[in-house]
């Protein structure tokens, strides 16, 4: 008797780890806002502390060049649709009345506010494969009742930007006032998780921090304001922030190990754009940044390196190897194919998707992608106040360790060699005429394939010292130079 007891449980537990290995991968995605390069200590930062994120990149691979928008909303809608801005219209955030363009050669291209409704979302895609869907956080593709995520394929949607404290959600949600959002967002990642150990589930985990207003608990602040700055990191409200998304990403780490979902489970952690940092080096700003992105160039709102470069961790036990890295230029349309790959699911007929799987990557860092290039097309204009710009018009494709830019308004071209000059500091332009040619007849081929519309000339170009007489689509006259 007791040896066919034996026998059935022997049996019981085969049956269970053949199910568990049949069982597709759970993915969770957390993405912060603004979170710099170097604003973690595994990509460089010697004075954040980041040890859950640290842990994760041992357990894993760090993509070295993934590269997202200079900005957050066109990133969410490259991320959802897995689409370049063209073909979603989403170059930036809200309208180009936003910056006083009628100054400049160049009127821009009117920007789409809201991801298209008849783009179908990774979380359609995901959903429709048998994933249950989860998206707590910053959303930024229109809120209205059609465009809320919980009409874009999550099962569960709960959105909140605008403040870490004393902040609304939609829909309402009780909270305690007291709250800091990245606490409330967390637990109701937690939560989604425990509800749904058994899987599959895609957790979309998009936090509103480090993005300003800049504040943070108390109690993080007091952690680091006797720490001595380093390396253009010094600021004791911003590292308390990092660290509260940090304690997201240990805690969702632990729910995973605590219910045993770890090793069936793709965590990746990366950002939506560059540091609101490295201003101050491009003499577009007076006065300090709250943090810097160096070494790469400027930040959030330009589309050199420190506007664009981010950082990237996958963890996927048994398939990435625990403390690797690539150096394969990747970005933000990647992701759809990556997640709906991972999960088998079937991608969407009629929706052209302009991104790669990164799972051979994952698979094995030294591999590579079949694609020749990555793009970036940004026909408008991101001030930096007081008459200084971010960006003007320009669209750059890299290939390998080339980077190309071309700025619209005069036609000036840039190369650099980003293995050797990360900084971006020696334009080869002149220098190599040959290569200059090559990858620009590339860009213009694709920005042609792809239809993207180029900014217009300005007929009426009005000086610097003239009114603004609200010309250009959009709302809001917002001019802040961290959006």
């Amino acid at each position: 008797m007791k040896i066919a007891t034996i026998l059935s449980a022997f049996v019981l537990a085969l049956s269970l780890s053949a199910d568990a290995a049949d069982r597709a991968p759970n993915i969770v995605f957390i993405l912060a806002d603004d979170l710099g390069y170097t604003d973690v200590a595994c990509f460089g930062s010697k004075y954040y502390e980041t040890p859950n994120i640290d842990k994760l990149a041992q357990q894993g691979m760090k993509m070295t060049r993934h590269h997202h928008c200079q900005n957050c909303q066109p990133t969410r809608a490259a991320l959802m649709s897995g689409q370049y801005g063209p073909r979603t219209g989403v170059y930036t955030v809200g309208g180009i009345g936003r910056f006083e363009w009628e100054s400049r050669p160049l009127r821009p291209v009117d920007n789409v506010t809201e991801l298209p409704l008849e783009k179908v979302t990774i979380a359609q895609t995901m959903k429709k494969a048998g994933y249950a869907t989860g998206m707590f956080g910053k959303w930024h593709l229109g809120e209205d009742e059609k465009h809320h995520p919980a009409a874009r394929g999550f099962d569960e949607a709960i959105v909140s930007m605008g403040k870490h404290f004393g902040f609304k959600t939609q829909p309402k949600v009780e909270h305690p006032k007291e709250e800091y959002l990245a606490d409330f967002l967390t637990d109701k990642a937690v939560d989604f998780i425990q509800r749904h150990k058994d899987g599959p589930f895609f957790l979309y985990l998009p936090h509103f921090g480090v993005h300003s207003p800049h504040e943070a608990k108390e109690d993080l602040i007091a952690k680091f304001k006797d720490k001595a700055p380093v390396g253009g990191h010094h600021s004791p409200v911003y590292a308390a922030m990092i660290a509260s998304v940090d304690e997201s990403v240990g805690r969702v780490m632990k729910v995973l190990d605590e219910l045993k979902l770890a090793d069936n489970t793709v965590l990746v952690f990366s950002s939506d754009n560059g540091g609101v940092g490295g201003y101050a080096r491009e003499g577009i700003k007076k006065g300090g940044d709250i943090t810097d992105n160096a070494p790469l160039r400027s930040g959030k709102g330009s589309l050199y390196e420190g506007g664009t470069r981010v950082p990237f961790i996958v963890r996927w036990p048994g398939v990435t190897k625990p403390g690797t890295s690539s150096d394969v230029p990747t970005v933000h349309v990647d992701l759809y194919q990556t997640f709906a790959d991972i999960g088998k699911a079937a991608l969407p007929e009629g929706q052209p998707l302009d991104g790669e799987s990164l799972v051979p990557v994952f698979r094995d860092a030294t591999a590579g992608l079949k694609r020749e290039a990555i793009y970036q097309h940004f026909p408008g204009y991101l001030g930096a106040g007081e008459g200084t710009w971010r960006t003007t018009p320009v669209g750059l494709i890299e290939v390998g360790d080339w980077k190309l830019m071309e700025f619209f308004e005069d036609g000036r071209l840039e190369l650099y060699n980003l293995k050797d000059d990360i900084g971006e500091q020696k334009n080869l332009a002149m220098e190599m005429p040959g290569r200059v040619k090559e990858m620009h007849a590339k860009m213009i081929a694709w920005r042609e394939g792809i239809k993207a519309p180029m900014p217009a000339k300005n007929e009426e170009q009005k000086t610097a010292s003239e009114p603004k007489k609200g010309k250009g689509k959009g709302k809001g006259k917002a001019k802040k130079a961290d959006e």
